[in-house]
C-alpha cells in the first residue's frame, strides 16, 4: 500500500457528548481530525474529484454520524467514524481519528482531551 494521505484537520461539531449530566444537556464544541490513507496516483494524474475522496462527502457523513447520537466516550464516537470511513469510501485503506474535547469536567487546567484510534480494512 503507498503511504499517500489525505488530511482533514480541525472539524468543529457541536454536540452533546460526555459521561456526565452536564455535558449531555448543555453540549459543547468537539473537533475531529482525519488521515485517511490512500493510493492517490491516479487522482494526481488525472486532477479528477472522481479518482480521489471527496472531501465535502467525507464531512457530511462524519457529521451524520455525530449528529446520529450522543456518545459517552470519544472512544466510541471515533470508532463509528472510523468504521464509517472504511464502509463509505472504499478508496480508503485505514484511518486515522482523533476527537478532541477542549472542555473536560476535570479539576485542572487542560488545553483538551483527545481519543486517538487508527483502523484498517479488513480489521475486525
Amino acid at each position: 500500500m503507498r503511504q499517500d494521505k489525505i488530511i482533514i484537520s480541525g472539524l468543529v461539531f457541536y454536540g452533546h457528548h460526555g459521561v456526565s449530566k452536564e455535558e449531555q444537556e448543555l453540549g459543547q464544541k468537539f473537533f475531529i481530525d482525519l488521515e485517511m490513507r490512500c493510493d492517490l496516483v491516479r487522482a494526481g494524474r488525472s486532477d479528477n474529484v472522481a479518482d480521489t475522496v471527496d472531501y465535502k462527502e467525507v464531512y457530511q457523513a462524519i457529521r451524520e454520524c455525530e449528529k446520529g447520537k450522543n456518545y459517552r466516550l470519544l472512544e466510541a464516537l471515533a470508532e463509528d467514524v472510523a468504521k464509517l470511513i472504511l464502509d463509505r469510501f472504499p478508496a480508503v485503506e485505514k484511518v486515522m481519528v482523533r476527537v478532541r474535547k477542549p472542555h473536560v469536567p476535570i479539576h485542572g487546567l487542560v488545553d483538551y482531551v483527545a481519543c486517538e484510534i487508527i483502523r484498517s480494512r479488513g480489521e475486525d
